[in-house]
């Protein structure tokens, strides 16, 4: 975990809702992992006193992107940053993804809106190429996906209101993509985006016998374990315990996990 002041290299629009943010950060850069975060002080707001969070979408050499929605005050003040303006962030934060697939297996990506995000520096750093499955409510939700398809990925598109790809939630696809497969199916699941859709493929996962690695989303106010304001139960040795999302997680193997209803993954 570094403490860096980096000067903003780009700011660019994604699409029509959402923007990418490029720093100078060598030191953070350096020591990111897939599935890590960083967080960000937005200068502009002098009264607020916690950083907010932001995963790690993309690094080349000592720049590190992040790729956010404008939402609320923290991010309408980001809009406003231009090249060469400093940002003081710290990270990397957290535990992130395996850059590995277990031997035999496919990988494939699950996600929901901009949880595309740490999944596509993901498939930069996976040595297999596999599948990714990207969902949102209507096209301008789907982000990244000629990125993906340039590093040599599949991409399986879905949309509630079927303005784009497969009419219906991203598990649709990813199932009929199962089914296909027959009793041959053997993949190894990296998924990111809202609960729901994170529950259902933890179920999808233990049913199916496969390894599924959850990025949770949580609120998260200091980022280093300190507030405790991310608590998430999960299964150790056997025990049902209490951890922080921003320290042990955010990637949690999804038989860990313990969800509202009281079920786990074991």
């Amino acid at each position: 975990m570094q403490l860096e002041t980096g000067n903003v290299v780009s700011h660019d629009s994604e699409g029509t809702l959402y923007r990418v943010l490029t720093l100078e950060l060598p030191n953070i850069s350096s020591n990111a992992v897939p599935g890590q975060f960083v967080h960000l002080r937005v200068s502009a707001l002098q009264d607020a006193v916690l950083r907010r969070p932001f995963s790690i979408y993309r690094v080349d050499g000592k720049n590190l992107s992040i790729l956010y929605k404008n939402v609320g005050r923290g991010t309408s003040s980001m809009c406003t940053l231009r090249p060469g303006d400093a940002v003081n962030v710290l990270g990397p934060l957290g535990n992130g993804f395996p850059t590995a697939v277990s031997s035999g297996k496919f990988p494939v990506l699950v996600a929901g809106g901009y949880g595309v995000a740490p999944l596509y520096f993901l498939a930069t750093r996976l040595p297999v190429k596999g599948v990714l499955f990207v969902g949102g409510a209507r096209a301008r939700d789907i982000l990244l996906n000629d990125r993906f398809k340039a590093l040599g990925w599949n991409v399986c598109i879905a949309t509630e209101d079927g303005s784009l790809g497969t009419r219906g939630r991203v598990t649709e696809p990813f199932d009929a993509w199962i089914q296909s497969l027959g009793g041959d199916a053997k993949p190894e699941i990296f998924a990111c985006g809202p609960n729901g859709m994170l529950k259902a493929l933890c179920d999808r996962a233990r049913q199916g016998g496969w390894n599924a690695w959850i990025s949770l989303d949580r609120h998260m106010g200091c980022g280093v374990g300190a507030c405790l304001a991310c608590i998430q139960r999960v299964v150790m040795e056997g025990q049902e315990v209490l951890v922080r999302v921003c320290k042990e997680g955010p990637v949690f193997e999804s038989r860990t996990i313990v969800w509202e209803d009281g079920n786990h993954e074991a």
